[in-house]
């Protein structure tokens, strides 16, 4: 199968889909975007597995009760979506690590997964601790004008930029 990347679609157009996405999301579900609880109360079910008198007097687990719910599903379909997305491109491919990474940082696959993990601990803790993530922040809070939407996603581009410019160099070594 000949690759057709995704690469070379407008991202107005994406930008534009992603808007119809949203609105149809609010329209008929009456949900606005969101992922970073789901994580949350993903970690209360594994936990409920080991102690599950722990998360019910855990005031957290009270208000995101740990359960399979809308979100869930969004993050799955998120999941298929991208498989389905790769494989209709022809770009999927199975590799323990990206050929970025492996070119910048060499072929530790366990220091990949240390780092990958660590990193989204400390995001997913600045989420929850934001009270949500950049999709719900920035995409939802856009779409309702929030001034605390657009402050969010504007931090959320600085700091994807200075991470990716301390990762990979700004490109150098090429």
């Amino acid at each position: 199968m000949k690759e057709k990347p995704w690469k070379t679609m407008s991202p107005y157009k994406g930008g534009f889909l992603m808007g119809v996405v949203l609105i149809l999301s609010v329209w008929i579900a009456g949900k606005f975007f969101g992922a970073s609880t789901t994580f949350a109360r993903k970690a209360g079910m594994v936990m409920n597995w080991f102690s599950p008198e722990k998360v019910s007097s855990m005031a957290y687990f009270v208000k995101y009760e740990p359960k399979i719910d809308w979100q869930w599903m969004f993050l799955l379909g998120m999941l298929i979506g991208s498989f389905i997305a790769a494989m209709v491109s022809g770009s999927f491919k199975l590799q323990a690590l990206p050929d970025m990474w492996e070119k910048r940082f060499g072929r530790s696959v366990a220091k990949r997964a240390v780092i990958s993990f660590f990193g989204g601990a400390i995001a997913l803790f600045g989420a929850r601790l934001a009270g949500g993530c950049p999709t719900g922040h920035g995409l939802s809070g856009m779409t309702q004008l929030s001034v605390s939407g657009l402050i969010s996603l504007v931090f959320f581009f600085i700091g994807g930029i200075v991470t990716a410019r301390l990762l990979y160099g700004g490109g150098k070594g090429k």
